[in-house]
């Protein structure tokens, strides 16, 4: 999705649209209220947030189940498949496609087994009884069917929370005090632009920042696109790595490409004489007979103090 300019600051639409925000985090809060979550038989580690849009929770998600592999557990994703055909599946890299799976399960995939079910209670169980112990959920925070042994907030340090008003005024699911009551600890990627740190003195606050994967060889001069929540994240790691984008395309959000859309970028790299760059996300959605034409920037995340995020992503087993 692409962000409305109205989210990031309080202005005249915001105000008007306050009562429709009221109803909407009202309807978060019964949601929640109203059912019961299920307890599974091994740990939950959701990685959610308080705002609509791209905030960097897949890298989170999968730099956690990263670090809980080297710690020696079979962690499983489990996610919604947001985007995808398939209402239940376990994601296989080899046989099912972003369209059927969603970009991000397919994205994960390539670290950790992925159960996709919007019920997440049952992707829990069937994440189990295929040797899970432990789960990490990619998304969920606001979703009640599944108790969550802890839950992480990723905040994105350059925009905060915006306006700090809920959906449409504003980018929040709910509101800020109600979230911080189920949550565990706070991730801020990026600079704290917002003092987003003060939000909740009280909970563990871990920080790190995402960082690109940069090719040891490449040429200066590239065409780049991406449909994902901040385009221009994926834009500044692409300088950051010391190219120079002559040209960029952007998409809304687990966008879906069309061959007239791929054809238009490759004809015009082809003029320029030049390469084409995107990102992991959005490769999964490139059909194979024209992945040749694209290269990818992949990212990671570089905590500022992995060891105290790693004493609390684990349990005594």
């Amino acid at each position: 999705m692409r962000t409305p300019s109205h989210w990031q600051n309080k202005n005249w639409l915001s105000s008007l649209l306050y009562p429709f925000s009221c109803c909407y985090a009202l309807a978060t809060l019964l949601r929640l209220k109203l059912h019961k979550p299920c307890k599974v038989a091994v740990p939950v580690i959701c990685i959610g947030n308080l705002t609509a849009g791209g905030v960097g929770k897949t890298p989170v998600a999968a730099s956690i189940a990263q670090i809980l592999k080297t710690n020696g557990y079979n962690p499983f994703f489990i996610s919604r498949g947001y985007g995808g055909t398939l209402d239940h599946a376990i994601v296989d890299v080899n046989i099912h496609s972003a369209s059927e799976v969603g970009d991000e399960p397919l994205l994960l995939a390539r670290i950790a087994p992925v159960v996709i079910n919007p019920r997440r209670d049952i992707a829990a169980k069937e994440a189990i009884e295929n040797g899970a112990d432990i789960i990490v959920m990619d998304d969920g925070f606001q979703n009640p069917y599944l108790y969550k042994n802890k839950s992480l907030l990723v905040i994105d340090g350059a925009t905060g929370l915006g306006n700090q008003m809920p959906i449409p005024s504003g980018p929040l699911r709910e509101f800020i005090h109600q979230g911080l009551k189920r949550a565990n600890g706070i991730i801020i990627l990026g600079e704290d632009k917002h003092q987003c740190a003060n939000l909740a003195p009280n909970l563990p606050l871990f920080r790190g920042k995402i960082a690109p994967k940069c090719p040891k060889e490449h040429t200066d001069n590239i065409i780049a696109f991406a449909g994902i929540g901040r385009p221009e994240k994926f834009y500044q790691s692409l300088r950051d790595c010391g190219f120079n984008i002559l040209k960029t395309y952007d998409f809304p959000d687990h966008h879906f490409y069309t061959n007239e859309e791929l054809n238009e970028i490759i004809t015009q790299a082809e003029n320029l004489g030049t390469q084409i760059y995107t990102t992991g996300k959005d490769i999964v959605k490139i059909p194979h007979k024209l992945l040749q034409y694209f290269n990818v920037l992949d990212i990671e995340i570089e905590w500022d103090n992995q060891e105290l995020l790693e004493r609390f992503i684990t349990f005594r087993r």
